[in-house]
């Protein structure tokens, strides 16, 4: 039995996503589970079956709220993230190296190293509580990301105001020897990723051709470049 058969990948979505619009849609948790992977699907605290608080501080720390609902009869596990599953794994990577083998972060760039902007989300905000301007395109495509049957607005609004993280900086990363996948879109807004991925010393980064950033989950060139990763 090869030892990654004991490790279990767990997939975590991104914002206004779950489990099974972003992995079992397209059939990665599957096609994981096809080449001999178990799968732990994580659902993030605003989303899904979760709680649904509606105050921003409730979301402050998803990267330990995350670690605290990893498998407890797992002390390591191969993690893939995308978009704010990303962001959040890689904050508890960072914390606590241990718990991790093998690492999959897509639909994150470059900017996680830079600081972020308190009114960042403030065009995604005015979108989900109707006050985005109609020729306001970015942000509404947002809010009707975030308009789908099951979603909480208010609680992904609070997510969007949760307090703002300080930046992710290079020596944070450079102890970090696990193997690590990022994949990025060209397409995607938070373009470019080179900076993330050489900042890993076993990174390497994909970027998938004609993509956007929520195309990411679904491009077969990314589905390929994950299962050949996890094999």
């Amino acid at each position: 039995m090869a030892a990654s058969e004991n490790i279990p990948v767990v997939l975590v979505h991104g914002w206004a996503g779950s489990f099974r619009d972003t992995w079992q849609k397209p059939g990665i948790d599957a096609l994981l589970e096809d080449i001999g992977r178990s799968v732990v699907g994580i659902t993030l605290l605003g989303h899904g079956d979760q709680d649904k608080p509606h105050e921003p501080d409730a979301y402050a720390d998803l990267p330990q709220w995350f670690l605290n609902e990893l498998p407890h009869d797992a002390p390591v596990v191969d993690a893939v993230g995308f978009s704010l599953g990303a962001l959040t794994i890689l904050r508890a990577f960072i914390a606590e190296p241990h718990r991790f083998r093998r690492v999959v972060l897509a639909g994150i760039g470059d900017g996680v190293f830079q600081k972020s902007d308190p009114n960042g989300n403030k065009r995604i905000i005015d979108a989900l509580e109707g006050r985005a301007p109609e020729d306001d395109t970015f942000a509404r495509m947002f809010a009707h990301y975030g308009n789908q049957p099951g979603n909480d607005i208010t609680a992904l609004a609070a997510i969007m105001k949760r307090p703002p993280a300080e930046p992710v900086s290079a020596d944070d990363l450079a102890s970090l020897n696990n193997e690590v996948l990022v994949v990025l879109g060209d397409a995607d807004f938070t373009a470019p990723a080179e900076q993330l991925a050489k900042a890993f010393p076993n990174g390497r980064l994909v970027v998938l051709k004609n993509t956007d950033h929520f195309a990411t989950p679904e491009s077969f060139a990314f589905i390929d470049a994950l299962l050949d990763f996890l094999a």
